[in-house]
């Protein structure tokens, strides 16, 4: 954003016709609170309050890009929104862990369902490379892909399954959003480069299953019951 500084605020004040003030005000909201958060989450200082914020980021630009009438990135966003609910998520369990020996079950409540609806939500992000042809590679990407959103969004052999599909996404991004190979005065360097990021976070967010489990809210966790 600091490098496409000009576009940006060009781009919002040509779709809104907010004025020049106004559209770089919003490109300096969008920067500086992606920045903070970043930092805050990486820091690990206040990191609830950095998802909070980041989760008003992903709103914000949902709307001022009308990424709300593209379904395709509207998904990837609400991907993006569910990385963040498994951080939260993360955050919470680790500020209740100050606690040690103290009933927690009805406050950890949040929490698991925080962690069902970050698995669900990282889901959405699959959806959006499946491809619909007859090829026999297609046909068997899309079984295979099915299957393994289906075992992380119900919470059985998550670990396994969400390690897979980190395994599988990076490899699919890095082949099909190669922006480095492409010119970086052409428009489809910007646009691979956004979805190659885009895509690194929802991996983090499956990273994230991977390292904490589904959460109490799954088939892993009502097996032990069984």
């Amino acid at each position: 954003m600091w490098f496409q500084w000009g576009e940006q605020r060009d781009y919002i004040d040509s779709t809104w016709g907010c004025g020049y003030l106004v559209a770089s005000s919003f490109v300096l909201l969008n920067l500086l609170g992606q920045l903070t958060g970043c930092i805050l989450v990486l820091s690990r200082n206040f990191v609830q309050y950095a998802c909070f914020g980041l989760f008003g980021i992903i709103a914000l630009q949902t709307i001022a890009y009308s990424i709300l009438w593209d379904l395709k990135f509207l998904m990837r966003n609400l991907a993006l929104g569910g990385g963040l609910l498994l951080l939260l998520a993360e955050s919470r369990s680790e500020g209740k862990s100050m606690f040690a020996g103290v009933p927690t079950m009805r406050e950890s409540s949040p929490k698991q369902y925080m962690q069902l609806g970050g698995r669900v939500l990282l889901v959405l992000m699959f959806m959006t490379l499946l491809h619909f042809d007859a090829s026999f590679f297609s046909i068997l990407q899309n079984i295979v892909g099915t299957a393994l959103m289906i075992l992380v969004a119900i919470g059985f052999k998550t670990k396994l399954a969400a390690l897979t599909l980190v395994v599988w996404l990076f490899a699919i991004n890095v082949y099909f959003n190669a922006f480095w190979t492409i010119p970086v005065y052409k428009p489809m360097h910007d646009f691979l480069k956004y979805d190659f990021f885009q895509t690194m976070s929802v991996i983090g967010g499956l990273l994230l299953v991977v390292a904490l489990g589904p959460g109490g809210v799954s088939m892993d966790e009502k097996k032990k019951e069984w």
